[in-house]
C-alpha cells in the first residue's frame, strides 16, 4: 500500500526528527518546572533561554524580545488586544487588511464592540496590500496597523518593509502575522519596521501548542497582557512555560535557519514541478494569488470545470490537500480570502490549495499530479452526462 501523499503545509508540517529528539529529554528527566529555584528548574529554565535566543535568531531580534505563546492565534490576540488595552496608543483606530487569518480579522473586528473604529483594507486581484492604501489610512489617533506577511490561502507575501517604514515613520505600532512566512522567507524584524511578529511552532516542522510573540523593545505602546498570574515572561505572559514545548519550537527555528535556502529551493522546485505537470494536461488551470511574491511552498489551483470539495473527496486516503484554511474547517461559506481577491463563488469552489514541505519528493509530486488528473477528468465526464 502505497503512502498518503501529503501537501497541505500550510495546515501544518510533520515534525522534524530533529526536533522530536531535542524534545524528548525535556519530557523525561529534565521534567523541572523552569520557576522553581533547585537545580531541575534552572536546567529548565536554561533551555527556554535558549531557545527564545534560537527563535530570535531566526527573525532578527534579542532573546529578550520574544514572548513564548500557545501558538499564533494568542500571540496574535495578544499583539492586537494587548495593544488596544494599552494606556500608552495613540487612540482608538486599528488598520487590517481583509485577508488575514480569521484570528486576526476576527480579534481586529471585535474592537468595534468596545469603541475603536477598524478599517479593512482591500488587495488586489492577486492579494496584494497597496502600502499607498495602508499610508491614506493612518490617522492622528490609529493605535494598531496588522498586515500579514504571507498569506495562508494563496501565499502572496506582502509588502511588509514599506508598509513598516510607513507605520514607523507615523509612530503607529505595525504588527505582522508571520506564522506562514517564517522560516520560508528571509525576515530581519529591525529592517522591516516590525514591532510585534507572531510566529508559529507548527509551521515550521516544530511542534503543535507552542508559538511566541516577537515584542520589539522600541514598541511604540507597552502591550498588557491578556493572560495575568504570576510575573513570567516579563509579566506579558502568566502561567508555567512548558520547556519540551519551547525546545521544540526554538529547535525548529534553529533547523530552519540553517537550511532556509536549502528548504526554499527544495518546494519551490516541487511547486514548479507540480504545476508543469497538471498546466500541460488541464487546459485552462490557472494560479490564485501572486505569480511571484509568494511563499515558495504554496500553490493555490483553479480548475477550469472540477469542483474542488468533489476532487479532494474522490482523494480521500490517497492525498491531502484542502479548499482553504483549517481555521474554516466545518463553515459552508466559500473561502473569504479568494472572493476578496475578486473571484466568483463558481471560481472559488473550483479552487484548491496545495503546500508542499522539507520532505515532499518528486516521486510524490509526480504520482500526485497523475492522480489529481485522473480524478478530474472522470469528474468532468460524469458532470457532462448529468
Amino acid at each position: 500500500m502505497q503512502q498518503r501523499i501529503y501537501l497541505d503545509h500550510q495546515a501544518t508540517t510533520p515534525l522534524d526528527p530533529q526536533v522530536r529528539k531535542a524534545m524528548l529529554p525535556y519530557l523525561d528527566e529534565h521534567f523541572g518546572n523552569p520557576h522553581s529555584d533547585h537545580a531541575l528548574g534552572w536546567d529548565a529554565l536554561q533551555a527556554i533561554d535558549d531557545s527564545a535566543d534560537q527563535v530570535a535568531g531566526l527573525i532578527g531580534a534579542t532573546p529578550g524580545e520574544v514572548v513564548f505563546t500557545s501558538g499564533a492565534t494568542e500571540a496574535n490576540n495578544l499583539a492586537i488586544q494587548g495593544i488596544a488595552r494599552s494606556a500608552g496608543r495613540r487612540g482608538n483606530h486599528v488598520v487590517t487588511s481583509s485577508i488575514e487569518h480569521k484570528c486576526v480579522l476576527n480579534t481586529a473586528l471585535s474592537l468595534r464592540e468596545f469603541g475603536f473604529i477598524v478599517d479593512v483594507i482591500p488587495v488586489d486581484r492577486s492579494g496584494r496590500v497597496d502600502p499607498t492604501a495602508i499610508g491614506a489610512a493612518l490617522r492622528d489617533d490609529t493605535a494598531l496597523v496588522s498586515i500579514m506577511m504571507a498569506n495562508n490561502e494563496i501565499g502572496t507575501a506582502q509588502p511588509i518593509a514599506e508598509i513598516g517604514a510607513l507605520c514607523h515613520e507615523h509612530g503607529v505600532v505595525f504588527h505582522t502575522d508571520a506564522a506562514q512566512a517564517v522560516g520560508k522567507l528571509p525576515i530581519d524584524v529591525v529592517e522591516l519596521h516590525v514591532d510585534l511578529l507572531s510566529v508559529s511552532g507548527h509551521k515550521i516542522y516544530g511542534p503543535k501548542g507552542i508559538g511566541a510573540l516577537y515584542v520589539s523593545r522600541q514598541c511604540p505602546a507597552p502591550l498588557v497582557p491578556m493572560i495575568h498570574g504570576g510575573a513570567q515572561q516579563q509579566g506579558l505572559r502568566a502561567g508555567t512555560v512548558p520547556p519540551f514545548l519551547c525546545v521544540g519550537l526554538g529547535a525548529a527555528c534553529k533547523i530552519a535557519e540553517s537550511r532556509i535556502a536549502e528548504d526554499h529551493a527544495h518546494v519551490e522546485e516541487m511547486r514548479e514541478l507540480f504545476w508543469t505537470l497538471l498546466s500541460e494536461r488541464i487546459p485552462g488551470l490557472a494560479v490564485n494569488g501572486h505569480p511571484d511574491d509568494r511563499i515558495p511552498g504554496t500553490l493555490n489551483l483553479r480548475f477550469p470545470k472540477t469542483d474542488a470539495d468533489s476532487l479532494l473527496a474522490s482523494l480521500q486516503g490517497t492525498l491531502a490537500a484542502s479548499t482553504g484554511s483549517a481555521c474554516n474547517a466545518g463553515m459552508i461559506a466559500p473561502s473569504y480570502v479568494l472572493l476578496a481577491i475578486g473571484l466568483t463563488t463558481e471560481e472559488v469552489n473550483r479552487s484548491v490549495r496545495f503546500g508542499f514541505g522539507r520532505f515532499t519528493t518528486l516521486e510524490q509530486i509526480a504520482r500526485a499530479a497523475d492522480l489529481i488528473v485522473d480524478k478530474a477528468m472522470r469528474l468532468e465526464r460524469v458532470a457532462a452526462l448529468a
